[in-house]
């Protein structure tokens, strides 16, 4: 049942973070206002950067929750996932911006821990998922993301190939 769970989880994570690209490339910029408003950090430096949008949050939001009761989940996983992955991406590029690196720009690791990590946390107890459960998830979402933005990529649905 668990391994049932992970995969659930892996689907609905996927589905929360490359939503957003996908809503990019049908959008382009229409309806694409930067979540931090191009407000600063105390540092000087962005909060997240232009690329994080509210149209993505949102859009992330909605698909991934209606999508869960397609996978047989509950909305309420659905939406847990979907504010969690965003949570976890936000996260990544708020530490980004603080090391200097560019919006859009490759962090291995930090591009794909947080944004499954935060999720599968985050669903700990609703799924009784165990640390090695959560470890699993973490692991095959970090090799999936990668093989799949090369994908996408190709697909010329992402502008970077990472």
């Amino acid at each position: 049942m668990r391994l049932l769970h992970i995969l659930q989880l892996l689907v609905l994570m996927t589905l929360a973070n490359g939503t957003p690209i996908v809503a990019k490339k049908i959008f382009g910029s229409r309806f694409s206002f930067p979540l931090d408003a191009g407000t600063v950090f105390f540092d000087g430096r962005p909060w997240f950067g232009p690329s994080k949008t509210i149209r993505g949050i949102l859009i992330s939001v909605l698909v991934t929750t209606a999508s869960a009761p397609l996978i047989g989940l509950d909305l309420t996983i659905g939406a847990i996932v979907a504010v969690a992955a965003m949570a976890g991406d936000l996260f990544s590029s708020f530490v980004k911006r603080r090391l200097n690196s560019p919006p859009s720009s490759q962090a291995l690791g930090l591009d794909q821990i947080p944004e499954s990590l935060f999720p599968m946390l985050a669903c700990r107890d609703a799924l009784s998922l165990t640390i090695a459960d959560i470890v699993l998830g973490v692991g095959i979402f970090f090799i999936g993301a990668l093989i799949l933005s090369r994908f996408l990529f190709r697909a010329h649905l992402r502008d970077e190939p990472y």
